[in-house]
């Protein structure tokens, strides 16, 4: 066996082991948790209530296109997972527990005080399984609670703090949460003000919390595994394509 096949061979023996590292559970992880649910409930919080659309010309102009909801979906929750795999420094985990809070409790608040409605229609008509999953995003996600986007700040959370850790991964993150950004627009689920005051809310997380966290205080095998992790990661999420996929094939 070459010096390169021995340094592949290792990485992944490394990678396994990290999966049985024992993962702290902090009480604001428990909190977010909790929370997450209560996006569900909000608007009828508040049943009663004006709901604005702020809605732009550049809104107006963007096409709906059912193929993102694909990349709304798959990239979102590769980006929901893949701090839990790369971050692993009990500090930085809590700096990004804290960062995703104030991300949801902002938005929650907002959300209240600034009731929207995405201009979406009730279902999309066509065949196929991006027209199948569009569908199914709309029925299982109410259209209100626009304004600032969650998806987008929480993906951009995401990626900040897996930057921290390795800046290349970090910059392939910060390039997937973008794209999250611009599906959101394409399948009528924000507004491109959303969009904003989600990178807005994310950064101001990112000011708060995630910079006081030095990349430097990351351990060199935590930053080598990065990349590997990050691959995991991502078979993880095209493994729940595929079952929707067939989920969708069963269906039709």
């Amino acid at each position: 066996m070459n010096r390169a096949s021995e340094d592949a061979a290792f990485r992944w023996s490394m990678v396994a082991d990290s999966f049985r590292r024992p993962y702290p559970v902090p009480l604001p992880m428990v909190v977010l948790l909790l929370l997450v649910p209560v996006y569900l409930f909000i608007p009828s919080l508040t049943p009663v209530r004006t709901l604005h659309v702020p809605e732009l010309a550049l809104d107006r102009a963007v096409p709906l296109q059912p193929v993102w909801a694909l990349i709304y979906g798959a990239v979102y929750v590769f980006l929901i997972l893949l701090p839990l795999f790369v971050v692993r420094q009990e500090p930085q985990i809590r700096r990004t527990l804290h960062a995703y809070l104030l991300v949801w409790l902002t938005a929650y608040v907002c959300f209240i005080l600034y009731p929207t409605v995405a201009s979406r229609p009730e279902s999309v008509t066509g065949e196929g399984f991006a027209v199948w999953g569009l569908n199914a995003l709309y029925s299982s996600d109410p259209p209100y609670n626009c304004f600032p986007s969650i998806h987008v700040a929480h993906s951009f959370v995401s990626a900040m703090t897996c930057r921290r850790v390795h800046r290349g991964l970090g910059n392939v993150t910060l390039a997937c949460a973008a794209l999250v950004g611009v599906s959101t627009l394409f399948t009528k689920q924000h507004y491109v003000a959303d969009v904003l005051a989600g990178i807005l809310l994310a950064l101001v997380a990112d000011a708060l919390f995630l910079r006081r966290f030095h990349p430097h205080d990351v351990p060199e095998l935590d930053r080598r595994l990065a990349p590997a992790l990050a691959l995991v990661t991502l078979g993880l999420v095209s493994a729940g394509v595929a079952g929707f996929w067939a989920l969708y094939q069963w269906q039709t």
